[in-house]
Parts: structure tokens; C-alpha cells; sequence
């Protein structure tokens, strides 16, 4: 979908209604502005970031069982916690 808008005399463009409804924005919302390959890429800031990066990183950890990582971890904290330190050098 292409619109054409306007640079206002103080360097302002109108978001057109059709793309605010699209990507649900409103007044005080925020928008990330970016130059990509030439093009300045305009995109909402997230409301929340939680929601935002929920599943990133889905591919790196989707084939690790999550209980078993976590066991091998704890238990390469107990083998850290069992070595006494180093003494100390004079």
C-alpha cells in the first residue's frame, strides 16, 4: 500500500487515517524512524517490549528441552560452588 503525503512548511507530513487504523495508532503514539537502503522506514514503538520480543530467539533455543538445560546448568554451579578457591599468592 502506497500514499503519497506531503513535507509541510515546518517539515511535518499527516500520517494518513487508513495507515493510523492499520497499525493502530493514535495521538502521542510514538513512531522508530529509520534510513534503510535510501528509504526512511517508519515503524510504531512498541507499547511494551515484553510483548514486542515475545518469541525472539524461537529458532536458536527450538530444539533444547528447557528442564534439561536447566539441570546441566545448576549443576555446573554446584561443580563451581564444591572448588575451593584459590589461595592466595604472597
Amino acid at each position: 500500500m502506497y500514499t503519497v503525503v506531503k513535507l509541510s512548511s515546518k517539515n511535518q507530513i499527516v500520517i494518513p487515517k487508513e495507515v493510523r487504523r492499520r497499525l493502530h495508532l493514535g495521538a502521542g503514539d510514538e513512531l522508530f524512524v529509520e534510513i534503510e537502503n535510501g528509504k526512511a522506514v517508519m515503524f510504531p514503538k512498541p507499547k511494551g517490549y515484553a510483548r514486542y520480543t515475545l518469541g525472539l530467539g524461537r529458532e536458536v533455543w527450538g530444539r533444547v528441552e528447557a528442564s534439561e538445560y536447566v539441570k546441566k546448568e545448576r549443576a555446573s554451579w554446584e561443580k563451581k560452588r564444591k572448588t575451593p578457591p584459590p589461595m592466595p599468592s604472597r
